[in-house]
């Protein structure tokens, strides 16, 4: 929940002239709600893409404060993200509803952004594959073979957003490679293979390189590195 409109135009006309040159992975900046056109026009003839922070499975209806695909592709979005750690703790999301976003998302024409992560007491329980495993499954284990060209996953542990703790590369691998096993499993081997799994916890422009060594991390999803255009270009710039 952060920038105006205003706010949203500065930030990409400081963030664009930084990054035309990249070309070894794909950008995607997920403003909130009320700046996704403002960061459409800007990012127009680019390779930036829009997402936003959340959809609903309907189309249309008496949902007071949801947002649909059609209204959000009418705005210039190709991505969504979905059951983002912050929307699970402090907004009821569950894995139920984080499956019906994702299904909607995808088969409406939008890349789907699926959050899954462990708190730290479900980590300090030794629980961590056991949660990872149910999210993936249930959030996942609808779709079908075509829609899952549209689906991207995002493996966020809950206790390293926006507390300076970050899982060592190490830790984010193994959980990588776990959630690959499950999609396999779930879907098929090589549907995993093409899947692509990104970070999110924590993620700066000094420990961007290491976790990117990691074989099964395939990019980031960043949260407060991101509000900085210099920053979060130095994270785009990683090599």
């Amino acid at each position: 929940m952060f920038k105006t409109r205003s706010e949203t135009s500065a930030f990409f006309d400081a963030f664009i002239p930084e990054i035309l040159d990249v070309e070894h992975c794909d950008i995607v900046v997920a403003p909130p709600f009320t700046s996704l056109a403002t960061a459409a026009d800007e990012a127009d003839g680019t390779r930036v893409a829009i997402s936003s922070q959340n959809v609903h499975w309907e189309a249309e209806g008496a949902f007071t404060g949801e947002i649909s695909v059609r209204m959000l592709l009418d705005v210039g979005c190709t991505y969504a993200i979905v059951g983002h750690s912050e929307r699970r703790q402090y907004f009821g999301e569950t894995d139920e509803s984080v499956a019906r976003r994702a299904r909607a998302a995808v088969k409406g024409g939008l890349y789907a952004i699926v959050c899954a992560g462990e708190t730290l007491t479900e980590r300090d329980a030794g629980k961590a594959s056991e949660v990872v495993r149910r999210q993936v499954r249930e959030g996942l284990g609808q779709l079908t073979p075509s829609d899952l060209s549209h689906i991207i996953v995002a493996y966020e542990p809950v206790w390293a957003i926006g507390t300076g703790r970050t899982a060592t590369p190490e830790i984010a691998a193994e959980m990588h490679a776990e959630i690959r096993k499950i999609f396999a499993e779930i879907h098929s081997p090589s549907a995993a293979d093409a899947l692509r799994i990104l970070y999110g916890g924590s993620v700066k422009p000094d420990n961007i390189s290491a976790l990117m060594k990691k074989e099964d991390i395939d990019g980031a999803l960043v949260g407060g590195a991101s509000l900085d255009p210099t920053s979060f270009a130095r994270i785009v710039r990683y090599l």
